[in-house]
Protein backbone atom coordinates (compact mmCIF):
# COMPACT_ATOMS: atom_id res chain seq x y z
CA UNK A 1 0.00 0.00 0.00
CA UNK A 2 1.07 3.56 -0.90
CA UNK A 3 0.66 6.74 1.26
CA UNK A 4 0.89 10.42 0.39
CA UNK A 5 1.88 13.26 2.98
CA UNK A 6 0.79 17.08 1.51
CA UNK A 7 3.63 18.86 2.87
CA UNK A 8 3.60 21.70 -0.17
CA UNK A 9 2.08 24.08 1.75
CA UNK A 10 2.67 28.12 2.49
CA UNK A 11 2.15 27.78 6.69
CA UNK A 12 1.19 30.94 6.06
CA UNK A 13 -0.18 31.08 10.01
CA UNK A 14 2.80 29.15 11.44
CA UNK A 15 4.95 32.44 10.79
CA UNK A 16 8.04 32.90 11.14
CA UNK A 17 9.06 29.59 11.30
CA UNK A 18 7.97 29.11 7.31
CA UNK A 19 9.84 32.70 6.89
CA UNK A 20 12.53 30.49 6.42
CA UNK A 21 11.87 26.65 6.22
CA UNK A 22 8.98 24.79 5.22
CA UNK A 23 6.26 23.84 8.21
CA UNK A 24 7.17 20.58 7.29
CA UNK A 25 10.33 20.39 8.96
CA UNK A 26 9.00 22.17 12.09
CA UNK A 27 10.20 20.01 15.20
CA UNK A 28 8.35 18.48 17.76
CA UNK A 29 10.36 17.03 20.65
CA UNK A 30 13.08 16.48 18.15
CA UNK A 31 11.94 15.34 15.30
CA UNK A 32 10.24 17.11 12.33
CA UNK A 33 6.10 16.66 11.47
CA UNK A 34 7.61 14.92 7.96
CA UNK A 35 9.82 12.35 9.76
CA UNK A 36 6.53 11.77 12.69
CA UNK A 37 4.31 10.95 9.69
CA UNK A 38 6.64 8.96 7.77
CA UNK A 39 7.17 6.51 11.27
CA UNK A 40 3.28 7.01 11.72
CA UNK A 41 2.71 5.29 8.80
CA UNK A 42 5.66 2.87 9.33
CA UNK A 43 3.79 1.39 12.16
CA UNK A 44 1.20 0.14 9.80
CA UNK A 45 3.37 -1.60 7.41
CA UNK A 46 3.35 1.17 4.49
CA UNK A 47 6.33 1.99 3.40
CA UNK A 48 5.86 3.79 0.12
CA UNK A 49 4.97 7.60 0.26
CA UNK A 50 4.84 10.24 -2.03
CA UNK A 51 5.81 13.61 -0.41
CA UNK A 52 4.54 16.40 -2.37
CA UNK A 53 6.59 19.74 -2.25
CA UNK A 54 6.13 23.22 -3.17
CA UNK A 55 7.30 25.88 -0.09
CA UNK A 56 11.48 25.69 0.23
CA UNK A 57 10.96 22.49 -1.09
CA UNK A 58 15.06 21.82 -1.71
CA UNK A 59 14.57 22.21 2.48
CA UNK A 60 12.04 19.45 2.08
CA UNK A 61 14.11 16.90 -0.55
CA UNK A 62 17.39 17.81 1.54
CA UNK A 63 15.91 16.29 4.49
CA UNK A 64 14.82 12.76 3.21
CA UNK A 65 17.83 12.01 1.04
CA UNK A 66 20.22 12.87 4.70
CA UNK A 67 17.93 10.64 6.39
CA UNK A 68 17.43 8.15 3.74
CA UNK A 69 13.66 8.31 4.09
CA UNK A 70 13.64 7.69 7.68
CA UNK A 71 13.90 4.09 6.82
CA UNK A 72 10.95 4.50 4.16
CA UNK A 73 10.96 4.81 -0.25
CA UNK A 74 10.20 8.64 -0.40
CA UNK A 75 9.38 9.84 -3.52
CA UNK A 76 8.46 13.26 -4.50
CA UNK A 77 5.92 14.99 -6.06
CA UNK A 78 7.05 18.58 -7.47
CA UNK A 79 4.84 21.49 -7.14
CA UNK A 80 7.86 23.84 -6.94
CA UNK A 81 6.21 25.50 -10.09
CA UNK A 82 3.01 26.27 -8.49
CA UNK A 83 1.43 25.45 -5.20
CA UNK A 84 -1.92 23.00 -6.41
CA UNK A 85 -3.52 22.48 -2.66
CA UNK A 86 -4.78 19.24 -1.40
CA UNK A 87 -6.66 18.39 -4.56
CA UNK A 88 -4.57 19.52 -6.98
CA UNK A 89 -1.56 17.82 -5.41
CA UNK A 90 -3.21 14.44 -5.65
CA UNK A 91 -3.92 14.66 -8.63
CA UNK A 92 -0.49 16.20 -9.73
CA UNK A 93 0.96 12.61 -8.16
CA UNK A 94 -1.27 10.03 -9.74
CA UNK A 95 1.08 8.82 -11.72
CA UNK A 96 2.98 8.19 -8.21
CA UNK A 97 -0.04 6.55 -6.76
CA UNK A 98 -2.21 4.75 -9.62
CA UNK A 99 -2.43 1.15 -8.85
CA UNK A 100 -4.89 -1.62 -8.15
CA UNK A 101 -5.17 -0.89 -4.16
CA UNK A 102 -6.56 1.75 -1.85
CA UNK A 103 -3.59 4.43 -0.96
CA UNK A 104 -3.74 6.59 1.80
CA UNK A 105 -3.30 10.35 2.04
CA UNK A 106 -2.42 12.56 5.46
CA UNK A 107 -1.43 16.16 5.77
CA UNK A 108 1.97 16.54 7.39
CA UNK A 109 0.81 19.03 9.88
CA UNK A 110 -1.55 16.56 11.64
CA UNK A 111 -0.18 14.16 14.20
CA UNK A 112 -2.69 11.52 15.59
CA UNK A 113 -2.68 8.33 17.08
CA UNK A 114 -5.46 6.90 15.02
CA UNK A 115 -5.63 3.61 14.73
CA UNK A 116 -4.81 3.28 10.75
CA UNK A 117 -5.38 -0.39 10.83
CA UNK A 118 -8.90 0.09 11.83
CA UNK A 119 -9.70 3.16 9.14
CA UNK A 120 -8.62 0.43 6.64
CA UNK A 121 -10.79 -2.08 8.03
CA UNK A 122 -14.10 0.33 7.54
CA UNK A 123 -13.21 0.94 4.04
CA UNK A 124 -12.90 -2.65 3.47
CA UNK A 125 -16.19 -3.90 5.18
CA UNK A 126 -17.99 -0.63 3.30
CA UNK A 127 -16.13 -0.06 -0.21
CA UNK A 128 -16.75 3.14 -0.57
CA UNK A 129 -15.00 5.40 -3.10
CA UNK A 130 -13.22 7.26 -0.13
CA UNK A 131 -13.53 6.85 3.43
CA UNK A 132 -12.11 9.52 5.73
CA UNK A 133 -11.50 9.92 9.18
CA UNK A 134 -13.53 12.29 11.30
CA UNK A 135 -14.95 12.87 15.13
CA UNK A 136 -16.48 15.31 17.74
CA UNK A 137 -14.21 18.36 17.98
CA UNK A 138 -14.87 22.15 17.56
CA UNK A 139 -13.72 23.34 14.08
CA UNK A 140 -14.56 26.48 11.98
CA UNK A 141 -16.27 24.07 9.38
CA UNK A 142 -17.95 20.39 9.37
CA UNK A 143 -18.79 18.04 7.18
CA UNK A 144 -22.19 16.71 7.46
CA UNK A 145 -23.46 13.22 7.49
CA UNK A 146 -26.64 10.95 7.43
CA UNK A 147 -26.94 8.14 9.98
CA UNK A 148 -25.38 5.85 7.84
CA UNK A 149 -21.76 7.88 8.18
CA UNK A 150 -22.31 8.79 4.30
CA UNK A 151 -21.33 12.40 3.07
CA UNK A 152 -24.18 14.53 2.69
CA UNK A 153 -22.25 18.13 3.10
CA UNK A 154 -20.94 20.81 4.39
CA UNK A 155 -20.91 23.49 6.60
CA UNK A 156 -19.50 26.86 7.63
CA UNK A 157 -20.02 27.46 11.64
CA UNK A 158 -19.02 30.98 11.07
CA UNK A 159 -20.85 32.21 8.47
CA UNK A 160 -23.69 29.63 8.50
CA UNK A 161 -22.87 28.51 4.63
CA UNK A 162 -23.90 24.96 3.76
CA UNK A 163 -23.28 22.92 0.03
CA UNK A 164 -23.16 19.84 -0.67
CA UNK A 165 -25.52 17.25 -2.95
CA UNK A 166 -27.52 16.30 -0.25
CA UNK A 167 -28.24 18.24 1.80
CA UNK A 168 -32.31 18.27 2.97
CA UNK A 169 -34.06 21.39 1.98
CA UNK A 170 -36.45 21.19 5.04
CA UNK A 171 -34.24 23.00 7.18
CA UNK A 172 -35.76 21.17 10.37
CA UNK A 173 -34.31 17.53 8.49
CA UNK A 174 -30.90 19.68 7.30
CA UNK A 175 -29.69 20.36 11.14
CA UNK A 176 -30.79 16.46 12.04
CA UNK A 177 -27.43 16.01 9.44
CA UNK A 178 -24.51 14.95 12.16
CA UNK A 179 -21.78 17.41 11.78
CA UNK A 180 -17.86 15.54 12.32
CA UNK A 181 -14.83 17.66 11.98
CA UNK A 182 -12.29 16.40 9.29
CA UNK A 183 -9.07 14.91 10.60
CA UNK A 184 -6.93 14.74 7.49
CA UNK A 185 -6.39 10.82 7.51
CA UNK A 186 -8.63 9.51 4.02
CA UNK A 187 -8.36 6.55 1.83
CA UNK A 188 -9.27 6.24 -1.29
CA UNK A 189 -9.94 4.14 -4.26
CA UNK A 190 -7.34 3.91 -7.14
CA UNK A 191 -10.26 4.59 -9.38
CA UNK A 192 -11.23 7.81 -8.13
CA UNK A 193 -8.47 9.62 -10.02
CA UNK A 194 -10.69 8.81 -13.70
CA UNK A 195 -13.38 10.59 -11.17
CA UNK A 196 -11.89 13.74 -10.24
CA UNK A 197 -13.66 16.69 -12.64
CA UNK A 198 -11.38 19.59 -11.15
CA UNK A 199 -8.30 20.42 -12.32
CA UNK A 200 -5.17 23.04 -11.59
CA UNK A 201 -5.20 24.21 -7.99
CA UNK A 202 -7.86 23.00 -5.72
CA UNK A 203 -9.09 21.77 -2.30
CA UNK A 204 -10.50 17.67 -1.58
CA UNK A 205 -13.15 19.42 -0.11
CA UNK A 206 -14.38 20.19 -3.56
CA UNK A 207 -13.72 17.07 -5.03
CA UNK A 208 -15.42 15.27 -1.85
CA UNK A 209 -18.48 17.35 -2.40
CA UNK A 210 -19.03 16.63 -6.00
CA UNK A 211 -18.21 12.88 -5.89
CA UNK A 212 -20.59 12.64 -3.37
CA UNK A 213 -23.17 12.84 -5.47
CA UNK A 214 -22.89 9.82 -7.39
CA UNK A 215 -20.78 7.96 -5.20
CA UNK A 216 -20.25 6.63 -1.65
CA UNK A 217 -17.82 8.67 0.73
CA UNK A 218 -17.92 7.76 4.13
CA UNK A 219 -16.80 9.04 7.29
CA UNK A 220 -14.88 6.54 10.15
CA UNK A 221 -15.52 8.13 13.77
CA UNK A 222 -12.58 8.01 15.72
CA UNK A 223 -13.55 10.20 18.45
CA UNK A 224 -11.43 9.69 21.37
CA UNK A 225 -7.95 9.59 20.06
CA UNK A 226 -5.25 12.13 20.05
CA UNK A 227 -5.26 14.30 17.67
CA UNK A 228 -3.58 17.99 17.47
CA UNK A 229 -3.41 20.07 14.18
CA UNK A 230 -0.16 21.72 14.26
CA UNK A 231 -1.66 24.93 11.86
CA UNK A 232 0.00 27.34 14.29
CA UNK A 233 3.19 27.94 16.60
CA UNK A 234 1.79 27.59 19.47
CA UNK A 235 0.15 24.29 18.55
CA UNK A 236 4.30 23.33 18.67
CA UNK A 237 3.70 23.15 22.95
CA UNK A 238 0.31 21.68 22.68
CA UNK A 239 2.01 18.64 19.85
CA UNK A 240 4.92 18.28 22.27
CA UNK A 241 2.82 17.71 25.48
CA UNK A 242 0.85 14.59 23.59
CA UNK A 243 3.65 13.31 21.20
CA UNK A 244 6.86 12.35 22.69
Amino acid sequence: MKAMIFAAGLGTRFKPWTDHHPKALAIVNGKTLLQRNIEYLQQYGINDVVVNVHHFADQIIDAVKTNHGWGSDVVISDERNEVLETGGGLLNARTLLDGEEPFVTINVDILTNLNLHRLLEFHQQHRPLISFAVSNRKTARNFLFDGENRLCGWRNNITGEEKGPHLLLNETKTKQLIEKAYSCVVVFEPTVFSLIKQTGKFSLTETYLDLAKDHTILGYDHSGDVLVDVGKTESIAVAEAKFQ
